[in-house]
């Protein structure tokens, strides 16, 4: 499996920063459904995550054609990283 970046700001959590892909410069930003506001953007690729009681979102940013196996390989690689172990990706918000 790939290295990613994380990139967070100040104010942000560790749970809503972005991940960098270097090679292909892709961009997949997190969001903490619990926390924070999510409303997805036109021309973008999003997954959801669930791990007991967390519900994460993920969306690309400059979305042009990757392929969505990158996409699932830097959220697993993401998740691996926050220690959620039982997380399970949904393509959709999970109800």
């Amino acid at each position: 499996m790939s290295n990613y970046l994380i990139s967070i700001s100040n104010n942000e959590a560790l749970k809503n920063g972005t991940i960098h892909d270097p090679e292909s410069k892709l961009k997949v930003k997190v969001y903490n459904l619990l926390k924070s506001h999510f409303k997805p953007s036109k021309g973008e690729v999003r997954f959801f995550v669930t791990a007991g009681e967390e519900t994460l979102a993920f969306e690309t940013k400059g979305y042009k054609r990757h392929r969505k196996l990158l996409i699932l390989q830097m959220i697993s690689w993401y998740c691996i990283y926050l220690g959620l172990i039982e997380a399970q990706i949904h393509s959709s918000l999970p109800i």
